[in-house]
């Protein structure tokens, strides 16, 4: 987060400090400047009363030029040079009319009024050192009209004090006004940064509050889900059950039925049973949204189920003048895994592989024992789907349109992406490719001894 101070606004805060150290020293010559009369009737009774009513008449200007200064927003700088020297007047002539031995007292104070002067001021040290040149002159000055004392006499009892302290505390605004200056600074910085992180936590909320109003969306598209899976999945159940009737009743007369179509028959019974395993693991709306879905874990013979797939599929390839190369595993390799749900990944992947290639075409399943591991691979040296379009049916689930060929059907990735995760979630690991070489799936799973 970088925070930017204008010219501007750093002035302006400048402005206020200067005015609040003003304010201060002038209220301060207000109340304690009168007081300072009590060291006259100690040390100069002869004159306390008059110059008591000069320091009042002194008090009374400055206030009316400080209220003056604030309604006309006159620089500041002219105010305490105004009072500096109504003050160090009334101090000259103190200094050169009172006897020689008080004079000491009389320096010692002048010298604590520009020293408080320079302590608590905030300006540029070139004020300071004119204010104390002004000093300096006015008490040459009045030495010259009343003093009756030599040079030498007067700098001794008190003159040399005043003239040590006086350019001391000139080198006092130097340091201050520069440590003020930086304090501005910082409090400016802090307070644009307090705005600023104000203002993104505004942002957050108004975020947060759109994130809110998103997730109730979500939460009753969810339940819109819920509900649709259940409507459909118990209609799909009326599906199954009639095709599950019907193939039992040609059963019942399966002397009148052909060895091809008993066959088929036993292919509609074991794919209906299937499908409502399956139906009733998706209806389970729970048991979906689980971090992990429950298998039915048997240990079966992984190459029997890739045959019963293949020749499940050979007539669907046929249909488009498809070759299907066998060069799937003859001996057993068992494996630990839900049997139907396996036999769903390598249906999922062959019959995409089948309806995504080209007439006249050859597509090769092999399996192997890799390291292990069983190997599932389906090798189609065809015209290549492509890699980008195979990443967005594996894993985005969007329909795909290949606009460079017409004959080609349109591409929904819902079986490939449902083979995929069902890879994972069995602990198997399911790869792919699509280059100038066609295109290659590989599925592997662990075998058990």
């Amino acid at each position: 987060m970088f925070v930017q101070i204008s010219k501007e606004e750093y002035k302006k805060e400048v402005l206020k400090k200067a005015w609040y150290q003003t304010n201060n020293i002038i209220w301060s010559i207000i109340f304690l400047y009168p007081i300072f009369s009590i060291i006259d009737f100690i040390y100069a009774n002869n004159i306390w009363l008059q110059f008591l009513i000069v320091r009042i008449i002194t008090v009374l200007i400055i206030l009316g030029l400080y209220n003056f200064f604030q309604t006309k927003k006159y620089n500041y700088r002219l105010l305490l040079h105004i009072a500096f020297f109504l003050l160090s007047a009334t101090s000259a002539i103190l200094c050169n009319v009172v006897n020689i031995q008080d004079q000491l007292i009389y320096f010692l104070t002048y010298s604590a009024i520009l020293l408080f002067f320079n302590l608590q001021v905030f300006w540029e040290p070139v004020n300071s050192i004119i204010q104390t040149l002004v000093a300096i002159l006015l008490l040459a000055l009045f030495y010259k009209l009343f003093s009756e004392y030599t040079l030498d006499l007067v700098v001794q009892n008190g003159g040399n004090f005043f003239f040590v302290i006086a350019f001391i505390s000139c080198l006092i605004p130097n340091a201050r006004y520069k440590v003020m200056a930086r304090d501005v600074r910082s409090q400016i910085l802090i307070e644009k940064s307090n705005d600023q992180l104000k203002e993104q936590n505004r942002d957050i909320n108004e975020k947060n509050n759109i994130i809110d109003r998103q997730y109730e969306q979500l939460r009753k598209l969810d339940d819109q889900k819920n509900s649709f899976i259940n409507i459909a999945g118990h209609d799909l159940k009326n599906l199954i059950g009639q095709i599950t009737m019907s193939n039992n009743m040609l059963r019942e007369e399966d002397y009148r039925l052909s060895t091809d179509q008993k066959e088929f028959s036993n292919f509609i019974a074991e794919s209906a049973d299937k499908m409502l395993y399956m139906l009733n693991k998706l209806m389970d709306v729970k048991e979906i949204e689980s971090p992990e879905m429950k298998f039915n874990m048997e240990i079966f013979d992984i190459n029997s189920e890739v045959t019963h797939v293949f020749r499940g599929l050979q007539e669907t390839a046929q249909m488009k003048n498809i070759h299907l190369v066998d060069n799937i595993l003859k001996l057993p390799l068992n494996v630990k895994l839900d049997r139907v749900f396996t036999g769903q990944v390598f249906q999922n992947l062959l019959s995409n592989a089948i309806k995504f290639s080209q007439t006249n075409n050859n597509i090769k399943v092999v399996t192997s024992l890799q390291r292990q591991k069983f190997v599932f691979e389906i090798i189609d040296e065809g015209v290549a789907i492509g890699q980008q379009e195979l990443d967005m049916m594996f894993n985005k689930l969007k329909t795909l349109n290949d606009a460079s060929s017409g004959n080609v059907e349109s591409r929904l990735g819902l079986g490939l992406s449902i083979a995929k995760l069902m890879t994972k979630e069995l602990g198997g690991e399911l790869t792919y490719r699509s280059d100038d070489n066609g295109n290659y799936f590989r599925v592997e799973f662990y075998v058990i001894n």
